[in-house]
């Protein structure tokens, strides 16, 4: 009885940590629409989309947005070479089924590696790279190592260099 009541305190403890968490992904915004304005302006700007896809449902897509947010080094990396959004998508619930499955396959297919995943889009549109969150985590965050070397290998200038 003991083991069940502790592992019942430590899940609710897990839930109540995530729901601190500030919700990054909006379920309201069509998925295709969003790329399409990020990449005017990454176009604009001369930078990178990265389309963090994921969802308010999946505590690591929440983590990993509140750890890029409250570095200060990383947020700078990531702003000034990334239009950096949050693709809402949940594999269990889809709103719009075709939607999703053409966001996905314009995407490269990147649910395979789970979620949150990274999908890196060049100034014209094409996938770069697709990130595997899962080699960038550490315990149950992130290691900022590892995440600054993703951001800095693929900006323009890293992808672009001669």
């Amino acid at each position: 009885m003991k083991k069940i009541l502790t592992i019942a305190i430590l899940a609710f403890l897990a839930l109540g940590a995530n729901a601190q968490l500030p919700k990054v992904y909006n379920d309201n915004i069509n998925p295709i629409e969003q790329i399409n304005k990020a990449l005017a302006q990454a176009q604009e700007q001369g930078k990178f989309v990265i389309c963090q896809v994921g969802g308010n449902w999946c505590p690591w897509c929440l983590r990993f947005a509140n750890f890029i947010t409250k570095d200060k080094e990383i947020a700078k990396v990531v702003d000034d070479n990334f239009v950096y959004i949050h693709v809402s998508y949940n594999p269990r619930k889809s709103a719009n089924e075709a939607r999703d499955k053409a966001m996905l396959k314009r995407l490269g297919n990147p649910g395979r590696f789970g979620y949150p995943v990274f999908v890196v889009l060049g100034s014209d549109g094409n996938v770069i790279h697709i990130q595997d969150s899962s080699f960038l985590e550490e315990g149950k965050g992130y290691n900022k190592e590892k995440v600054m070397r993703f951001f800095k290998g693929w900006t323009p200038k890293a992808v672009t260099a001669e």
